[in-house]
């Protein structure tokens, strides 16, 4: 396909002939485990190809690495210390043109309990 009609396929034109661009459906998915949010990020991807629309992504985010340093003796010591580290993980996906069937479909996944989801409409 042509970069001219992929432009056109995304835009549509409204009665007064000024140009609309379709708004995406942003997924913006968050977890601890990598793993869990690959498998949640290729059922959505999947889901919405089976429906019909277009995706985006999953697009890794970077990731948000949080350190703690406690000191491992309340009085004595203060040389000794621990460190301690959280990993937040990222994907986002966009979707286009979906339909109200893919919407219910994608509203009825299993989502594990260590990831988050942010939908926003665009």
């Amino acid at each position: 396909m042509s970069p001219i009609s992929e432009k056109s396929a995304r835009k549509e034109k409204t009665t007064q002939g000024a140009i609309r661009r379709e708004k995406p459906v942003r997924f913006r998915l968050c977890s601890f485990d990598h793993r869990l949010l690959d498998q949640v990020s290729s059922k959505l991807v999947k889901i919405a190809r089976d429906m019909g629309a277009r995706v985006s992504g999953p697009i890794p985010l970077p990731v948000k690495i949080q350190k703690y340093t406690v000191l491992r003796g309340p009085h004595i010591d203060k040389t000794s210390r621990e460190q301690f580290e959280s990993r937040t993980h990222k994907r986002l996906i966009d979707m286009y043109s979906l339909s109200p069937q893919a919407t219910d479909a994608l509203s009825k996944i299993d989502i594990p309990s260590g990831v988050e989801i942010d939908v926003k409409s665009m």
